[in-house]
């Protein structure tokens, strides 16, 4: 493995033993990443991760993943084939491994249907304008804030109408952990909107209690990066040098 290293152009291949467990490819402060290792560390399935420099690749990784991109998803026993896109490995992973641990999709077609539409929801009603305040350059994006409550507000009414703790009833399920890197983010948009920013208590009471429940899960716990880490990361991002081991 990486021991925790970013592994950058002119790195070798990582040397990894022969031991059947699953390779992934990850970036420590990358979400999209973060969905995987939720999914594996929620099924407590072992594997190695191995950390990539997303501004200067290793040369060999794009034959891992010609996108270049992570996460990727390395399955010993498919000649080395290579997976990649975190809904794509999250379903994977489900599929795959639901047999021995236990399943996040309900088992029920219908609400598995309607759990994946709102994981698609969430990209759009949320990510999309969570990066567009975060990255914004000349001033925050009329609308955009707006556009971010309403978001939330969708997974707000949903988690009430639920009446459980998490989306996935007693236990954190598929919905929670797709939806949860970003919520683990959420304080970083003090970095665009100043210090005094912080959710509603009264608008997304659910989703903040949702949100203490979640930092609990064992799960999480495996990959979770502190507000402060995150703005570190995020600060040397905004100045050109994605500092991408700051916690190695």
């Amino acid at each position: 493995m990486s021991n925790g290293k970013h592994l950058a152009k002119g790195s070798s291949p990582p040397s990894l033993p022969n031991d059947g467990k699953l390779r992934l490819y990850s970036m420590r402060f990358c979400p999209y990443a973060q969905r995987v290792h939720l999914m594996l560390d929620a099924k407590k399935i072992p594997y190695h991760a191995i950390y990539i420099n997303l501004s200067e690749k290793p040369e060999w990784y794009l034959e891992k993943n010609p996108l270049g991109k992570v996460p990727a998803l390395e399955i010993p026993g498919k000649e080395g084939a290579t997976l990649y896109e975190s809904l794509v490995l999250s379903d994977y992973i489900e599929e795959a491994y639901s047999a021995q641990q236990r399943k996040l999709y309900p088992s029920d077609p219908f609400s598995k249907a309607q759990d994946r539409i709102l994981i698609e929801r969430f990209a759009g009603s949320v990510i999309g304008p969570y990066y567009r305040i975060l990255f914004a350059a000349d001033g925050i994006p009329p609308g955009a804030i707006t556009e971010f409550g309403a978001g939330l507000d969708i997974f707000e009414k949903e988690l009430k109408a639920r009446g459980t703790p998490y989306f996935g009833g007693d236990r954190p399920g598929m919905i929670d952990y797709m939806i949860w890197p970003w919520c683990e983010r959420v304080d970083l948009l003090k970095f665009a909107l100043g210090d005094k920013y912080e959710l509603d208590k009264e608008r997304f009471g659910k989703l903040l209690q949702w949100r203490e429940l979640m930092e609990k899960d064992d799960a999480v716990k495996q990959s979770f990066i502190s507000t402060e880490d995150h703005t570190k990361f995020l600060q040397s991002r905004k100045n050109g040098e994605n500092n991408y081991d700051i916690l190695a």
